[in-house]
């Protein structure tokens, strides 16, 4: 677990007014929003946003729910930006859930931070939990009191894309906003707007085919327009080499690997996607449900089964290396 600087924050979606920055070689970062104001879609949720931090001690707790990269954390990062100012640095904590759902990451990183220890110049604290709903239910009531306890000086922002995992009890105590998915028409745009910016050469089936390959991801969708850019213009064709070769459909080769029986190799290749690339344990075994059906493998009842099981069991707090490696070796006995 580690606390991640605000201002180097890496996801994405939103208007920043396009400029060169040599200062990073990832469009994601070079366009990325730093106030309320660019993020783009979601007007609706921007407003009632605006209206909350108006008068920032009135502030309540904020939960935010949606699809991947639609723009929940960099709208946390922005209110903390909006709010904190000079301070920003010194007076937010972020932390990613999923790297460690329990008890302890509540106690140890949550609670040492939420102490109050002589504000400056900053009207509390703010705390952003990425991907709380994948906290343990321990966790999740662990952390009801502490934001009983703190309410004076701490705020906290949690994001999650299913609210449901969310316990009653923390959402009660939250204003909660759901973030739309971003339309066709949205990404395209900004689409064309940053390969303008860079000068790379688009056509309208190529940018469609950014879009349809992203899903209404609009950070997956500007990473695979500069993947693709790498090897040529952003046409259809370019894309679809540029998709096959992305991470996301090295989780195919894993499950051929562990159907084949080779379960290190396929441990060593999904550490590596969630290790080194970042892929979180919950999207790589929803790429694998996929790559199952596209397999139409005979048993695929059974390997779907199988994938339930460890998804349930990571969900209850297991420990995710120990029970992914379990499934891929459970894969390996399928053949067999």
């Amino acid at each position: 677990m580690r606390s991640i600087d605000p201002i180097n924050f890496d996801l994405y979606v939103g208007r920043r007014p396009l400029r060169n920055m040599s200062s990073t070689g990832m469009w994601v970062e070079k366009y990325r929003p730093t106030k309320l104001s660019e993020i783009v879609n979601q007007t609706e949720i921007i407003g009632s946003l605006e209206a909350l931090i108006a008068n920032s001690e009135d502030m309540p707790h904020l939960l935010f729910s949606g699809s991947a990269g639609v723009g929940k954390t960099t709208t946390a990062i922005c209110i903390s930006r909006q709010i904190l100012g000079e301070n920003v640095k010194e007076y937010t904590l972020e932390l990613n859930a999923s790297d460690e759902r329990g008890i302890g990451m509540v106690r140890e990183k949550v609670k040492k931070f939420s102490r109050f220890a002589g504000m400056a110049d900053a009207p509390f604290k703010l705390i952003i939990l990425d991907e709380a709903d994948e906290m343990t239910n321990d966790a999740q009531t662990a952390l009801r009191r502490i934001i009983e306890d703190t309410a004076k000086y701490c705020r906290f922002i949690l994001i999650a894309n299913n609210i449901s995992k969310i316990i009653e009890p923390l959402q009660s105590r939250c204003a909660t906003f759901k973030f739309t998915t971003i339309s066709e028409k949205d990404v395209i745009g900004r689409l064309g707007e940053i390969a303008k910016q860079e000068k790379v050469k688009t056509d309208q089936k190529g940018l469609k085919a950014v879009y349809d390959y992203s899903e209404g991801d609009l950070r997956h969708a500007i990473n695979l327009m500069q993947a693709t850019a790498s090897i040529g213009d952003i046409t259809e064709k370019n894309v679809k080499s540029s998709a096959g070769l992305s991470k996301i459909s090295d989780v195919d080769g894993i499950l051929k690997m562990a159907l084949a029986g080779k379960i290190t190799e396929a441990r060593e290749k999904m550490i590596e996607l969630i290790k080194v690339y970042g892929m979180s344990e919950s999207d790589f075994l929803k790429y694998l449900n996929s790559a199952v059906f596209k397999s139409k493998h005979e048993r695929l009842s059974e390997i779907l089964e199988s994938i339930a099981k460890y998804d349930y069991r990571i969900l209850v707090g297991a420990n995710p290396e120990i029970q992914l490696t379990a499934l891929l070796a459970e894969l390996g006995s399928v053949e067999k």
